[in-house]
């Protein structure tokens, strides 16, 4: 047992997971320092934050060790999970927000959809690594897209307006590199395009609208809708290049930036750290997607390539909504910095991803 224990230790890839964890570190001292602005300091997001990111390191060790295969062989049972959860979410979940997507256990809120963007992977991944998808692949397209879409749709209905669209662009990534053909992209382009417009006029909430408009034009309403934005690039423009100093970020000290934990935490840390930290921040990004798609050639099976390859676009996608929220450039969908927000879900789920894509790659090295 314990020369396996080492065996895997050894083809551990250390260098894409220092990456994910040194990420967590930026966001942990930066919920720190955010704590300290406060009143009275309440250091309960710190440590709970501590709390996920020391669990998250855990899972990914255990998931190192376990065998991937048992995942994708029960994917379709993951599946159905994932349906049952949104479902009860639904009826039975905690609003916050305006979004009924949370379950509280223990005090504590947990959001199955971080967990169902997992399950997409999986889902799509496997569906992908059969060979047919290239023989027939109008066929596997709608199929492909209708397991997507109940996602989609029942997340929508929470209404989880971001996350709908972290799942569609998933989706739309994981066409790509299955390499369908260009045309698709553009039918599916079109289709979008429509049910934009349908959802625009029949089902979004006169807030989501709003935001839209607001990131068409953010000084129309600076001190509404708008205001988020505005705290934001303020907060990224005063930091120069060394930043104001940890705790000395006045825009999240004077609480003139909103959820500046989870959703705005890039906006402090280019205060307090500036461009330097910045740098820091989006170099630890590009070395973990740089690690993750070199591995990509090594890897022994479809499945393994597809799942990798996911997981990366996931977490760039992510990554890249809200650094473009938090500098103007995209609208305010409450998409969190992968790694660096607060969050037990997001951070959690984050560390299984990256458990997975170990164990992958430990497999492929070992010829499992």
């Amino acid at each position: 047992m314990a020369n396996k224990i080492l065996l895997y230790l050894k083809n551990f890839d250390w260098l894409l997971f220092f990456p994910a964890v040194l990420l967590s570190a930026f966001g942990i001292i930066e919920i720190y320092s955010i704590a300290l602005g406060q009143e009275t300091v309440d250091l309960v997001n710190f440590h709970q934050q501590l709390l996920f990111v020391g669990l998250g390191i855990g899972i990914v060790f255990v998931l190192s060790f376990l065998d991937y295969r048992i995942i994708r062989d029960f994917g379709n049972y993951l599946y159905l999970l994932g349906i049952i959860l949104l479902i009860v979410v639904l009826f039975f979940g905690s609003t916050i927000r305006g979004t009924t997507g949370w379950f509280s256990i223990g005090g504590l809120g947990v959001q199955p959809v971080e967990f169902i963007k997992i399950i997409l992977i999986i889902f799509l991944a496997r569906f992908f690594s059969f060979k047919q998808s290239r023989i027939k692949p109008f066929k596997y397209l709608l199929a492909s897209g209708s397991g997507a879409f109940i996602f989609i749709i029942l997340v929508f209905l929470q209404p989880d307006f971001g996350s709908s669209i972290i799942l569609f662009a998933l989706w739309f990534f994981m066409l790509a590199i299955a390499g369908f053909k260009r045309k698709y992209f553009f039918i599916i382009g079109l289709v979008a395009l429509v049910l934009f417009a349908g959802l625009w006029t029949l089902s979004f909430k006169d807030y989501q609208k709003q935001r839209v408009l607001t990131f068409l034009n953010t000084s129309s309403e600076p001190l509404d809708q708008g205001y988020n934005v505005s705290q934001a690039i303020i907060a990224v423009g005063a930091g120069g290049l060394t930043g104001r100093g940890i705790g000395f970020g006045s825009q999240s000290q004077l609480k003139f930036l909103p959820e500046a934990h989870n959703d705005f935490i890039f906006a402090v840390i280019a205060e307090e750290l500036g461009f330097l930290g910045v740098f820091l921040v989006i170099g630890f990004f590009f070395i973990f997607f740089y690690r993750c798609i070199s591995r990509v050639k090594n890897i022994n099976n479809d499945f393994g390539i597809y799942f990798i390859l996911g997981a990366t676009g996931l977490i760039f996608i992510e990554m890249f909504i809200n650094i473009g929220m938090n500098i103007g450039l995209l609208p305010v969908v409450g998409i969190s910095l992968p790694y660096v927000s607060y969050g037990g879900s997001g951070i959690i789920s984050k560390y299984i991803l990256l458990g997975i894509v170990q164990n992958i790659i430990i497999k492929s090295k070992l010829n499992y």
